[in-house]
Formats: C-alpha cells, structure tokens, sequence
C-alpha cells in the first residue's frame, strides 16, 4: 500500500530561476521569498519525508481534450522556455520517471470517467513549471508531470486527483504531490509590467484579487478546503491560473473537498508582475488526509 506523504501548491513563478543580482533588481533590493522558501521545504520537509515518487501538476502544460501524464523511464536534456528565454535559457534536467504511476493513474481515470493518457513520446516536451521545481526540489525521486487540461471543469480536475490517489494507494510509493502554479493569474499590460516587478502584493492585478487570494489562503491554512471548491464560480472571476486545476487536482488525490489538511506557508504571498504567487504545504495529518 502506497501513500500520499504530503501535498502543496508550489510556485514556479520565473524569477525563481534568475540569479540573486537579477531577482533583488527587480524587489528593490530585497531577495523575494519564494526561493528561501524552496530550499527551505526541500531541506526541512523533503528531507524528512524521503518520498519516492513526485507528482507535479504542471498549470503550464495545457492539454484540451484529456489529462496527460507523462510516463517515461527517464527524461534528460536542457529547457528553454519559450515565454522568458532571457531568464530560463538551457535548464539542466535529468531525472526518473515512474511510468507504472503514470499509466495506473491514466487507466483509473478513464475508469472513473474522465478522458485521460498516458504518454512516453521521447518529443513530448518539458515546460518549465516542472523544471523549475525540479531544480530546487528534486534529490533522487522520480518525477511524474500531470497536464492541465483547458477544457475541464472542477470535477473533471477532482476526479482526475482522485484517479492519482487511487493509484498511489494500490502501489508500494512514497509520493508527493506538488500543485505547480500561481493563483489569481492577469498581467500587468505591457506598458506597465516595469512598474510591477517587485513582490510587494500591493503591485497585485486588483485589489479584488487580492483580497480572494487571501482569503483562500486563509480557508488553506484553516483546513477548509471545500469552501475553496464551492466557490470556485466566484474565484473564476479573478482568472486563477490554469482554472486552478493544479490545485483541485492535488486536492482530488487527498480527499477532495473532504481534505481537511492545515495549510503550512513556505513563503509570503508575493505578487509576480499582476499575479499572486505562494507555496502552501500540506503534511499528511494522524488521523488522515480527510480527519
């Protein structure tokens, strides 16, 4: 019997890959904290844990008619990103896959009546809200990166998670699941981006946006996870990323809306040129991801 040892929605936000010069230029000298806060779940949290298996729900990879998983043994090579080149350019990756996860949790999704593939074409491509928690967060687990699909729905994302807990549960695994986005989620205009670089939330798209983001991350470090699910109509009007399918996806693999996990800040909630950005984690509770 598998397990789900922990969960959390992670930031992959671009300036995490610039160096420290480039990330203080543009936060008014300060280092933003999202970086600290990597290292600092992979050293106090990652560490300890020793998973086997991590599953990173990966809000830049956008499918459109099926959940995709990535199945291969082994993924290597360099990523540059197509949005920032001047940023991410020629990223190192070399890590294990764990197709039997993969291809389990792609057959019990159909089998709970979502689209879903499994995919170890050696063209697939890497995007870098895999690649930049892989830098930070990967030691010598295997990886499994999960799409987003632009068509689906709430329950369509729930029970894709649910399908990835299923097959966790039937496998002899250590896994995390990492939810790989941002929340509310519109830029600045062009014109405008310069004057918006620095963390400081105050520099978020809206304050409505704002003030639901923060909101749900209270509802998070409160447990009160179904909250968050109905009212997924109302955030929708503050364009979360990917539909904040990374997310309800993560979720889904531990409990849905039953989850009632505490939500663990890594970081401050920090603004990324209009969007709000955050690493929230989720340790496995005594008595079970759902109490």
């Amino acid at each position: 019997m598998g397990e789900i040892v922990g969960v959390g929605l992670i930031s992959h936000a671009p300036t995490i890959m610039f160096d420290e010069k480039a990330r203080r230029g543009l936060n008014e000298g300060k280092e933003i904290s999202l970086v600290p806060g990597l290292v600092r779940l992979r050293d106090q949290v990652f560490d300890r844990l020793r998973p086997d298996t991590m599953v990173i729900i990966d809000s830049h990879w956008v499918s459109t008619v099926e959940h995709i998983l990535s199945a291969h043994e082994r993924r290597s090579g360099h990523m540059t990103s197509s949005e920032l080149p001047r940023g991410i350019s020629a990223i190192p990756y070399d890590f294990e896959g764990d197709p039997e996860l993969a291809r389990l949790a792609a057959k019990l999704g159909g089998e709970l009546g979502t689209p879903t593939h499994a995919s170890d074409d050696d063209y697939l491509p890497v995007y870098y809200a895999t690649v930049n928690l892989v830098h930070y967060l990967h030691k010598d687990e295997s990886v499994v990166s999960v799409s987003v699909v632009q068509t689906g729905e709430t329950d369509d994302f729930l029970t894709m998670g649910e399908a990835i807990g299923e097959a966790v549960g039937r496998l002899d695994r250590r896994v995390v699941v990492l939810a790989s986005g941002g929340m509310s989620h519109t830029f600045w205009p062009l014109s405008q981006i310069a004057k918006h670089e620095a963390s400081d939330p105050v520099h978020i798209i809206t304050p409505e946006a704002r003030a639901a983001d923060e909101e749900r991350l209270e509802w998070m470090q409160a447990g009160d996870h179904r909250r968050i699910v109905e009212t997924m109509d109302v955030y929708e009007e503050h364009s979360p990323e990917g539909d904040f399918g990374h997310y309800l996806m993560m979720l889904g693999a531990v409990g849905g809306a039953d989850c009632t996990a505490r939500g663990e800040l890594f970081s401050d909630y920090e603004n990324a040129t209009g969007t709000g950005q955050v690493h929230v984690w989720f340790e496995r509770p005594e008595t079970g991801w759902t109490g």
